[in-house]
């Protein structure tokens, strides 16, 4: 059977979808050689590939690659892969084999990996928050003078420390890699930067 068939959508909505994949995908180069080459399509910003729960996760923006496009892409993307023989199993030695019994063992992951999850991603929000809380409140005068401006201001830091996470893995494997391909995106960074400076200054 073809490994397309293996990969099984779970979830999807607006921009993100989540696929079920077989033991085969997570293997550590397979893992790493199907992560790059989603990254690598237009429309494309994050891929989670979750080797031991088995689940690709892939945002994407609508408007550049579209549902039924980003599933084509992905299945031509799969045959080249196994063409290059990283899906084929890998003779595991006698040294291993135990740690293969002891992860065969384990439970299967439940909700409580997912509060893991949720409550790391909350955990780096609040300290960003603080981190744009306390500088705030190095200028005390400045929210008194003016509170709808400051509360503007420390919005604004709110999003634009969430787009860099947002978009992180895709800036560090894509963007910088890449530069002139990904100059659009570039010239959006800067003017980002540049409307949040202007809008400091008095």
């Amino acid at each position: 059977m073809a490994i397309q068939r293996s990969f099984v959508l779970r979830y999807r909505e607006n921009g993100h979808v989540r696929f079920q994949i077989p033991s085969e995908a997570c293997d550590s180069a397979a893992a790493k050689a199907l992560t790059e080459k989603l990254l690598e399509l237009d429309g494309v910003y994050r891929v989670v590939l979750y080797r031991r729960q088995q689940k690709l996760s892939i945002r994407f923006q609508e408007t550049i690659c579209e549902f039924e496009s980003l599933v084509k892409q992905l299945y031509q993307i799969l045959a080249e892969i196994k063409k290059t023989g990283l899906f084929n199993p890998k003779p595991i030695a006698k040294s291993r084999l135990w740690k293969v019994r002891a992860i065969s063992n384990k439970a299967k992951p439940g909700p409580l990996d997912w509060f893991k999850r949720k409550y790391t991603d909350a955990k780096d929000t609040v300290h960003a928050a603080k981190v744009v809380g306390k500088i705030g409140l190095k200028k005390p005068k400045a929210f008194l003078n003016d509170p709808e401006k400051a509360v503007i201001d420390f919005l604004n830091d709110i999003l634009v420390l969430f787009l860099i996470k947002l978009h992180w893995q895709h800036i560090t494997q894509q963007w910088i890699v890449k530069p002139f391909k990904y100059r659009y995106e570039w010239m959006a960074i800067f003017y980002m930067f540049y409307l949040l400076i202007r809008s400091r200054k008095k």
